[in-house]
């Protein structure tokens, strides 16, 4: 089997009236190569529809709101398409960003996840390296490498010392990956969680050592908001649980949580 940009969509889960998802609609109708875009939301408005209207792209609406899992899975299930890229409202993809993501994964059949590298977005400047960007850069290294990509040990490893994947730059292999991917219970640590379960299939995660998503971090972000009220430690806690005894996972916890810093602004 050959993928080609005919199996492949974009999917923007959008809520509310995001300021940004103008800016994310222009990065994905300038890709060098050109797919398939959906707009997926649980919080329909006038200013949704207008966008919609405006670009030409096809709105699903969920029904049953509940959080972001449950909006990611209702997008990412009701497009035909074998292969789909979950984009952020407020993320800017690099033009090249699928034709690098097809050219990876093109022959590819028994791939789980492709995944890509990526520069952070504060305050109006691109910050292309700090330091959780160098040490998620060294997590998944090893998953740029073909004779690693099917290793399960190795992406246990990594994953059980936090989470290095970021979840906007992911391609998924609906066939491989299976259906509402994501964890319908944690508030910010869905994508976390649905990494370790996929990691647990028999298959490949593919990492693309290039940055090819621009990750904007601003004070009204869900994730910024999540880390104010503690809800990521909490959950990741949760995930640390899964790899190591509950002391070890405690302090692989408040470690994590330091590099949390970078993420408030």
């Amino acid at each position: 089997m050959t993928f080609t940009s005919n199996d492949h969509a974009f999917v923007i889960c959008a809520y509310k009236e995001n300021p940004h998802i103008e800016e994310t609609i222009h990065s994905l109708k300038n890709q060098t190569v050109k797919s398939n875009i959906y707009l997926s939301t649980s919080t329909p408005n006038d200013y949704l529809k207008k966008i919609c209207e405006k670009y030409e792209i096809q709105m699903l609406i969920n029904p049953y709101p509940k959080n972001a899992g449950t909006d990611w899975n209702y997008g990412y299930d009701n497009v035909p398409e074998k292969l789909v890229t979950i984009a952020h409202q407020d993320d800017l993809y690099e033009p090249t960003f699928l034709e690098e993501t097809l050219k990876c994964i093109k022959d590819e059949s028994d791939f789980i996840i492709c995944f890509t590298d990526y520069n952070e977005l504060k305050l109006g400047k691109i910050e292309k390296s700090n330091f959780l960007l160098k040490i998620k850069r060294i997590m998944n290294w090893p998953l740029s490498k073909k004779c690693m990509q099917k290793n399960k040990f190795i992406r246990r490893r990594s994953l059980s010392i936090g989470c290095a994947i970021c979840c906007p730059t992911v391609t998924f292999n609906k066939k491989k990956a299976g259906s509402s991917v994501f964890d319908t219970v944690y508030i910010n640590s869905c994508d976390y969680k649905a990494w370790c379960d996929l990691a647990e299939l028999d298959g490949k995660f593919i990492y693309i050592n290039k940055p090819l998503l621009i990750h904007r971090i601003y004070s009204e972000s869900a994730t910024s908001k999540n880390l104010g009220n503690n809800i990521r430690q909490k959950e990741d806690l949760e995930i640390f649980s899964r790899y190591w005894p509950k002391s070890i996972a405690r302090f692989i916890n408040k470690v994590y949580a330091l590099s949390e810093k970078s993420n408030k602004i």
